[in-house]
């Protein structure tokens, strides 16, 4: 097999590994020939979790690759932070800014990341060497995972290739942007044929966090309501959406956390309410030398509080990246106050419990009055098998979350052919939670209140919880750019400035560009969208 530049393709596959104490938990073990592997149900289940392996890496090219810090800082909810000096990953300031381009490490980092996962994905899904209704779960497992890393490659990206096979090296000049039609249908048939193989129930215990039916059914839903969105608001594909968002409903397999503010409690993994959750581990030990061998979720200490004083009751110190802004902390309304404090804090919420931050440590430029906690840098968090702590920091990336599939559900309906009346009561569903644990059917504001009291059509009380429920979760950049409602008057005025609406997808790396004699543009026309 040739190298190949374009995807990163080596020849020897790496990450062939055991089940352990968690599904994706990895332990290298052999360096081993693609010609003379894949060769029974064992070695392609290794290659299965080769596959998934990617989903974890948060830190290659030296850079951070989080979709979290891209969805929050590119958006009106966050700032980069970082240091006071404002050159604290330069990187992470220019996506914040609308400055990067196709040499910021960042964009290396993003396509690096997603295409070794679609080319892990050709290989189990490729291999013809064995066949039995086991290996064909497998594939179908893979060939989400190939829908998946399209997808958000995707939405970050705009319209990528579509690659199913392995790339090698007389395929480079041939390499160029799918239009979003083409590349739509690739991802939704990708799902749409591993949904019948999947397992039915989700799994649970030592495998958790493997993709079962519902799994698929929901980035299904959310796939198909991305492209109703980009493709002129279709009635047709938002009532696609729904049918599949529908299904995942109807299992009965999922429920609300009853107190919103366990979600990113220390600990809290793969709950009830949990469909589809990047998992991280703190057993095995990384250092900075080998970053996509590292199992731990990285942005933690990154993220976490910059400053903050040494005797705080649950946290360390961070980093101070991700710094939510003033406008996402006025976004809450006054009786939604639970929910904002489960996502961010500040100086005087942290001096109530005791603990003051040295202002003077804050990117100035950035930082307005506001540290995020859902991501927070618990100081229980162990290194038990030694190394770096803060690379083995283990809080799992929740994907899609059932209130995400609920309000993605009432979106559909009212986007589509559905009932509003329908529609809201998904919204309430959320909305009671928001309130605090227990019973609030008698304490809460539901929707058509909301929409009477507060001014808002039914569409705006959903884009309303979106910001809401999934602040400093990484999809208010996505939710703003499939809608068409990203606009300077979002943001501050030297960012605004710079908000080129013909680039507000990232860049393509320049040597990929490059590597593909020019097939590859640096953004993607406006003619991939029709």
């Amino acid at each position: 097999m040739k190298s190949v530049k374009f995807i990163y393709i080596a020849i020897l596959v790496v990450f062939i590994s055991s089940c352990k104490d968690e599904f994706i938990e990895t332990e290298p073990q052999a360096t081993i020939l693609e010609d003379n592997y894949y060769q029974s149900e064992e070695q392609i289940f290794r290659g299965l979790i080769a596959a998934y392996d990617p989903l974890q890496w948060t830190f290659s090219e030296g850079a951070w690759s989080s979709s979290v810090m891209l969805g929050e800082i590119r958006s009106d909810n966050a700032n980069a932070g970082g240091d006071p000096s404002d050159g604290d990953q330069p990187g992470w300031q220019a996506i914040d800014d609308f400055l990067s381009s196709s040499l910021t490490l960042e964009s290396q980092a993003f396509w690096k990341k997603g295409w070794w996962g679609v080319y892990r994905s050709n290989l189990v899904i490729n291999n013809d060497n064995i066949s039995s209704e086991t290996v064909d779960a497998f594939k179908a497992e893979a060939k989400f995972l190939r829908a998946f890393y399209h997808f958000d490659m995707f939405r970050t990206f705009g319209p990528v290739p579509i690659v199913d096979h392995v790339i090698l090296e007389d395929e480079y000049s041939t390499i160029e942007r799918a239009n979003l039609t083409d590349l739509f249908e690739f991802i939704t048939n990708d799902l749409e044929e591993a949904i019948p193989l999947l397992q039915d129930s989700k799994y649970t215990g030592s495998e958790a966090g493997r993709v079962s039916r519902t799994t698929a059914q929901a980035l299904l839903g959310k796939v198909y309501l991305y492209w109703a969105d980009l493709a002129n608001d279709d009635p047709n594909l938002f009532d696609q959406a729904a049918t599949h968002l529908n299904s995942v409903i109807t299992s009965g397999q999922y429920q609300l956390l009853d107190d919103y503010h366990q979600l990113f409690a220390f600990g809290a993994k793969n709950t009830e309410e949990s469909v589809f959750e990047i998992q991280f581990t703190n057993a095995v030990p990384g250092d900075w030398g080998g970053q996509e061998f590292i199992d731990g979720n990285m942005i933690t200490q990154l993220v976490g509080i910059r400053g903050l004083c040494s005797d705080h009751p649950e946290y360390d110190a961070g980093w101070g990246f991700m710094l939510p802004t003033e406008s996402l902390n006025a976004h809450f309304l006054a009786d939604d106050q639970y929910r904002r404090n489960a996502s961010i804090t500040s100086p005087a919420d942290l001096a109530a419990e005791g603990c003051s931050v040295d202002l003077a440590e804050q990117n100035t430029a950035d930082f307005d009055g506001y540290f995020q906690v859902k991501y927070a840098n618990y100081s229980s968090y162990t290194a038990p098998n030694g190394g770096d702590i803060n690379l083995q920091k283990d809080p799992n990336q929740p994907v899609i979350r059932y209130a995400d599939v609920l309000l993605m559900y009432a979106e559909a309906l009212v986007r589509g052919n559905g009932a509003s009346g329908d529609a809201m009561q998904y919204i309430d569903m959320v909305r009671e939670r928001a309130v605090g644990p227990g019973d609030n059917s008698a304490d809460f504001r539901n929707t058509q209140q909301l929409m009477s009291q507060e001014g808002l059509t039914l569409l705006d009380a959903i884009w309303y919880e979106r910001r809401a429920e999934f602040a400093i979760e990484g999809d208010r950049w996505f939710d703003l750019v499939r809608s068409g409602r990203f606009e300077n008057s979002l943001f501050s005025a030297q960012k605004a400035g710079n908000l080129d609406q013909s680039r507000v997808y990232l860049p393509i790396p320049q040597r990929d560009i490059d590597n593909t004699g020019g097939s590859l543009t640096e953004y993607p026309s406006p003619d991939l969208f029709n």
